[in-house]
């Protein structure tokens, strides 16, 4: 069995906000640390049938910028259900979802609210 390493650097302030956020990946091409604003990990538990996770984001991360993150993340865990799945049905309504919380978004940003 091969190990493949994820490491993650979190940079807190003095009030343990995070201000800085890299990572690497031991497989990756790229050989240096990359910079994120904002970090979603979920790990599922098997024995407890739990979902354990780390939300994480930098003090600088601006509200669309949040929106946009969600949307895509939203994009992307429905792909890997539908990929593990084959569920289309439940697909599509996870795809409705996201694009209707984008939407509702740009609608709020439009108006002048944050």
């Amino acid at each position: 069995m091969k190990k493949s390493t994820i490491t993650v650097d979190v940079y807190l302030d003095e009030q343990k906000i995070p201000e800085k956020i890299e990572w690497m990946a031991a497989d990756s091409a790229v050989s240096e640390k990359e910079r994120a604003k904002a970090l979603l990990m979920a790990l599922w538990d098997g024995a407890d049938k739990t979902a354990m996770r780390i939300d994480l984001w930098t003090k600088d991360m601006m509200v669309d910028e949040m929106a946009d993150f969600y949307y895509q993340v939203l994009l992307t865990m429905a792909d890997t259900y539908e990929r593990a799945t084959h569920h289309a049905d439940l697909v599509a309504d996870m795809k409705k979802f996201a694009a209707d919380f984008y939407k509702k978004f740009r609608e709020i940003q439009s108006k002048g609210n944050t």
